[in-house]
């Protein structure tokens, strides 16, 4: 199989033979395409220099999709029941990184959403995320200029704040984390 329908129910066993970039979700197969736009790219790569520049020393690796990140059901990731590639991953022990991705929930996650995957980052990965116990997960809205920040609290995600283009945001996982808001949605 080269290809998934949007009908079909699937396993990792499928995922391997597909052509092209997809996540696998409960079953359900989501291609990553189309090609994200230039403000989407110009987001994730702002952030991505904020983390790295925050992270350098403090043991914790920032990751670029494409990058996938398995969760397994049973902890056996040589038959990982979902696969995803978030915009960017923080992954904060070396035990979970293998040469194809990362094995369980990084501690943070960051998806920037687009048109095409605004449901899904706010409904099927949100559940995923919590369920896997992803500790903190933003997601960046750059359609309201707003960044929604969601910290896991007794395995269930509690808002922590809706963040807007005049604020900082600010992590509960990582207090010492700041990011201004004020550059994030415009290319210069």
């Amino acid at each position: 199989m080269s290809k998934p329908d949007n009908t079909g129910v699937y396993r990792y066993e499928d995922w391997l033979t597909w052509d092209g970039a997809w996540e696998l979700i409960n079953g359900k197969a989501y291609n990553m395409s189309p090609a994200p736009t230039s403000l989407h790219q110009f987001i994730v790569g702002e952030l991505h220099f904020a983390l790295r520049t925050f992270f350098q020393n403090r043991r914790c690796y920032v990751f670029v999709a494409p990058f996938d990140v398995f969760f397994s059901e049973s902890e056996q990731y040589d038959m990982p029941d979902h696969v995803v590639q978030p915009d960017l991953s923080v992954v904060c022990s070396n035990d979970q990184i293998s040469k194809n991705g990362c094995h369980g929930a990084p501690s943070l996650i960051i998806e920037v959403l687009s048109p095409s995957t605004a449901l899904k980052d706010f409904n099927e990965k949100f559940n995923l995320y919590q369920k896997y116990g992803v500790n903190e997960y933003w997601i960046v809205d750059p359609g309201n200029r707003t960044v929604h920040v969601y910290t896991l609290e007794d395995g269930r995600y509690q808002t922590r704040h809706l963040f807007s283009e005049k604020e900082t945001i600010e992590s509960v996982l990582y207090p010492d984390l700041s990011i201004p808001l004020d550059g994030l949605f415009k290319i210069r």
